[in-house]
């Protein structure tokens, strides 16, 4: 990927810029091995899966500097000064076009950027989050609704110029440090959600819904995370840390051999409650499908945990936790729980790594790579776990095709 801001030493943020995307994948690989060998040495990796090298990012997260009039969008230099990246290339291609109408809006309207350094202003950051259909959601951070007023008379002329525009919130976020957004989100758009279709299903996003940055390869991932649910079979399947519940709903999905129940666990109401709106929609679009169900609560609260959740017969819990993991709470709830399979998702190697030695009574049996973040060292691990035949009638599972 070529890079004129890399290249002009105005952003650094890709560390990998230059080297080859080749080299990039296989050094990935080879640190998420080197990582997991000693905890899981008989473990199968499957075939990487890449994403694009460029134009990946279906989310602009962009600071805004300068003055009013004059606004740059992009990142903060050492000394806190606005630095443009209006045409960075990571975004996918209708972002690239959009960011550059959106700064011209800005300016327009006259909204008053956030000076760091001067602790004055309204204006801190703009998030875009593109969905595969070219809708758009924006979310514009305030210090405070000084500027509310202003943007709910100027919403409309901001809409006509940006026609792929349809969601529009405004964040409040009044504290002085490095924190993206703040608690409180106020929607100003009749319409308040963004459908995002990903494979056959179509998730919900409201305005401070998670979702991977990558949506071609996060749909790979939940392909897989699918495939390995529909080749081992289980009566239930219980997703923790689900957020708008991506894997719950593919695993729910009636393609082929789906699991009579699926319960999702979020600590985030308002994730559940778009979860349940797309559940909604799978039981219209697939009615041979699970029982699919979701729950506000805290995944690491074992205690509130019933531990009858999982049912009789064969079980499948998946995990996709933070960069911390699971923890050794959960990691025992999981031991103790019988369940026959684990799907652990992680961001973060090292946490997979403790974790592991956590389920003894577990083999892990096949990994993937998952790159969500091209020209950086970041990565994604998909991994299937089996319970050791000693604790479960089940036969390991072998095999396994290369993708």
């Amino acid at each position: 990927m070529q890079c004129d801001y890399y290249d002009a030493g105005r952003c650094r943020s890709c560390a990998l810029m230059g080297v080859p995307y080749a080299v990039q994948l296989a050094e990935k690989v080879e640190r998420c091995q080197r990582a997991l060998t000693s905890v899981a040495p008989d473990l199968t990796w499957l075939e990487p899966f890449a994403s694009r090298e460029s134009a990946f990012r279906n989310k602009a997260k962009l600071v805004v500097g300068g003055r009013a009039g004059a606004v740059t969008l992009g990142i903060l230099d050492p000394q806190s000064h606005g630095v443009d990246l209006r045409a960075c290339g990571l975004h996918e291609e209708p972002l690239q076009r959009l960011i550059p109408r959106l700064a011209d809006v800005v300016d327009e309207i006259g909204l008053e950027p956030y000076d760091v350094a001067a602790r004055r202003g309204e204006l801190k950051h703009l998030i875009l989050t593109l969905s595969p259909t070219g809708e758009v959601m924006l979310r514009l951070v305030l210090r405070s609704k000084k500027h509310l007023a202003l943007l709910e008379s100027r919403l409309p002329r901001l809409l006509e110029h940006l026609s792929e525009v349809r969601v529009v919130s405004v964040n409040l976020q009044p504290e002085h440090k490095a924190v993206l957004e703040g608690d409180t989100e106020i929607v100003l758009t009749e319409q308040g959600l963004l459908e995002m279709p990903v494979n056959e299903i179509t998730l919900n996003l409201r305005p401070n819904s998670f979702f991977q940055t990558n949506t071609a390869v996060a749909a790979g991932l939940y392909r897989q995370a699918r495939d390995w649910a529909h080749e081992v079979h289980p009566d239930a399947v219980l997703d923790l840390y689900c957020g708008v519940g991506g894997f719950a709903l593919h695993l729910a999905d009636g393609v082929s051999c789906p699991p009579r129940r699926v319960l999702g666990v979020e600590v985030s109401p308002e994730a559940v409650r778009s979860a349940e709106l797309s559940a909604q929609g799978l039981r219209t679009t697939s009615p041979g499908g699970a029982d699919v169900r979701f729950r506000a609560g805290d995944a690491t609260d074992v205690a509130a945990l019933d531990p009858d959740v999982l049912g009789a017969g064969t079980s499948m819990v998946v995990v996709n936790p933070p960069r911390r993991g699971i923890g050794p709470e959960l990691a025992a709830w999981i031991e103790c729980s019988g369940t026959d399979h684990v799907t652990y998702s992680s961001c973060n190697v090292d946490s997979l790594a403790r974790d592991l030695a956590r389920l003894p009574s577990y083999t892990a049996r096949r990994a993937r790579l998952f790159d969500m973040f091209p020209q950086t060292s970041h990565h994604e691990v998909i991994m299937l776990l089996e319970r050791e035949p000693a604790s479960a009638t089940h036969q390991p599972v072998t095999g396994g095709a290369r993708r």
